[in-house]
């Protein structure tokens, strides 16, 4: 359970947090005494408006003042974390934060606390003469009809649909009595469960006593910590499959809420309590939808994603289903069509429009494969025997060195070079030897197979540097390419590498100096353009390898390794002393 905070002070940290939504949307306001956000008197708005006031404990951001703003709410009342504001808060929010002369609907989540000081205030709103209409979202299963007894079903994250359907509906001119008959509507289609790994921890108090053991989950965790139906044993795959039974299951009188045809089309809304990572949620979205159309073919019309209605930072989520049914308003006011309606809340993170929705094709996507291998040629010729006898050599020392790199790495940096240098050179070697593609007299073409080959092996740092200089090394040669057959002479070879060490200079600040395998590379480089000599380069690098042990790291892992002292005039940089073993090994082989 994550106990730590940035804030101790649960009272001061739901007020700046509630004075942060003025900060993102400058058409609101914030009463600080009474803890409500609302729509400012001077922002347009519909003169017309029914107004929608929501509220609940906080803790559950962006709900549920996260939910005010053009389309959507015009006030939510917060309360401290997890518990009901007070029904003066809200009274004070009805009668004198929103407008009233077309009513007001007043909307919490369907909990004991909630229901009685919401309640509380709707009475006193009708009292002072304002048309008024409570409702209280229950979209939960997760506890069924028996142990929910006359309380009823909890509210959870489904009920973000409700507030955004009702909000558009008065956005749009919505009467009072269509806007609280299509909560009603729209409540009686929809069955949400949540399930987490751990309960939280809410700041500024003790620990709970009850925590759910590692590797178990509970199925239908309640949003304020809540025991759910029941734990299991956490395997993402069989969770999903238990929570979309209770969801879905029409043989379960206790929880079959809402039937369906497969004529009927739903909207899938998956909610981040919010501790679950993004990339996590995402993967949770596509297991869910992939078994809600395998075993049950449910028509999904949207796909909504993100964090609506949290637990503080619940480990945990939850699967909503809203099946659309026809309210009966007329053009323009379906379910489907309030959903999609333009909102201007920062809570509300669904940014894809109708017409892309309209516009899908569910066809898959015929994916485009070019070989670029097979689409490089030159007329650059050289023997291929005498280029696989060098790059043997080559890369026979670069896997013999291994363990010093290795050992190197291990010392001056995080110790995986070696394997990594090796792991390419095992590779290229296996190319070099596969009967099955010889190599030819073209050398342009076999240097873009080798890149293929490291682009697809070689990882990390050091894959990547070798992957960019050589595809600028094949650049560098095409360059030079001619109508002729043309032999490859050190001094074509020489002219491509100078313009792929230029190339490489675009994407690492790494120079002489800096303890990198620049130092070997250069002076191999460069010396190749002087001599034309493959050997004296060789040496050139070798030399250039031996220098970086009295070097301080300027870039790479080396920076922030300590222990300078202990190996500073004893280790060379890894990655130069792996490039520069290469280079003898072709050396000698020549």
């Amino acid at each position: 359970m994550q106990t730590k905070h940035f804030f101790t002070d649960p009272n001061h940290l739901v007020l700046t947090a509630l004075n942060s939504l003025t900060l993102t949307n400058p058409s609101l306001a914030l009463d600080k005494e009474n803890k409500i956000v609302f729509r400012r008197p001077d922002a347009p708005r519909n003169p017309n408006k029914v107004s929608i006031v929501t509220g609940g404990g906080s803790g559950h951001e962006p709900a549920f003042a996260g939910f005010v703003g053009h389309g959507l709410c015009d006030a939510s009342v917060a309360g401290t974390i997890f518990a009901s504001p007070s029904a003066e808060q809200i009274r004070r929010a009805v009668i004198d934060r929103v407008p009233t002369e077309h009513g007001v609907l007043i909307i919490p989540m369907n909990y004991t606390g909630d229901v009685l000081n919401f309640g509380m205030a709707a009475e006193k709103s009708r009292a002072a003469g304002i048309q008024t209409e409570f409702f209280a979202i229950n979209d939960d299963v997760g506890v069924g009809r028996v142990k929910g007894g006359k309380v009823g079903r909890r509210g959870i994250g489904g009920g973000v649909l409700i507030l955004k359907m009702v909000g558009a509906l008065a956005e749009a001119g919505g009467s009072l009595e269509e806007v609280y008959a299509l909560a009603q509507l729209a409540n009686a289609n929809l069955v949400s469960l949540g399930s987490s790994l751990e309960h939280v921890h809410v700041p500024g108090r003790g620990v709970p006593e009850d925590t759910i053991p590692h590797g178990e989950v509970e199925v239908g965790m309640g949003i304020h910590n809540e025991p759910g139906s029941h734990r299991v044993k956490f395997n993402l795959v069989e969770l999903v499959e238990s929570m979309l039974l209770q969801l879905l299951d029409h043989n379960d009188p206790d929880r079959c809420y809402v039937t369906r045809k497969p004529e009927d089309k739903f909207v899938l809304l998956i909610n981040n309590l919010g501790g679950v990572s993004p990339l996590e949620l995402a993967g949770i979205t596509d297991e869910v939808h992939r078994q809600l159309q395998r075993d049950y073919q449910v028509n999904m019309v949207r796909v909504i994603q993100g964090t609506f209605l949290t637990s503080l930072n619940g480990l945990g989520f939850s699967i909503s289903l809203m099946k659309l049914v026809d309210p009966g308003f007329g053009p323009g006011k379906s379910m489907l069509e309030l959903l999609d309606a333009p909102a201007q809340a920062v809570g509300w993170s669904a940014p894809i429009p109708s017409s892309t929705w309209d516009n899908r094709i569910n066809n898959p996507v015929e994916l485009k494969t070019s070989n670029l291998v097979e689409d490089i040629h030159s007329n650059l010729q050289l023997d291929p025997s005498i280029l696989k006898k060098v790059l043997t050599g080559g890369l026979t020392r670069v896997i013999r060195a291994e363990p010093d790199v290795t050992r190197f790495d291990t010392i001056v940096g995080d110790g995986d070079c070696g394997i990594g240098l090796a792991r390419g050179a095992e590779a290229i070697l296996a190319l070099l030897n596969d009967p099955s593609t010889p190599l030819t007299s073209d050398v342009v073409a076999t240097l873009a197979r080798i890149v293929s080959v490291v682009e697809n092996v070689m990882d990390g740092t050091s894959g990547a540097i070798y992957a960019i200089f050589l595809n600028a090394l094949a650049h560098g040669l095409r360059a030079q390419d001619g109508d002729a057959p043309t032999p490859v002479t050190a001094g074509i070879w020489a002219t491509a590498l100078q313009s792929a060490v230029s190339a490489l200079a675009k994407y690492t600040p790494a120079k002489r100096g800096d303890r990198t395998l620049v130092d070997a590379l250069d002076p191999f480089v460069e010396t190749l353009a002087e001599t034309g000599e493959v050997k004296v380069a060789a040496a050139a690098a070798q030399m250039g390898t031996e220098e970086t042990k009295a070097m301080k790291a300027s870039l790479g892992r080396s920076v922030y390794v300590g222990g300078e002292g202990e190996w500073v005039g004893k280790i060379p940089d890894p990655g130069a002393y792996g490039l520069s073993e290469f280079l003898s090994g072709m050396a000698e082989a020549i």
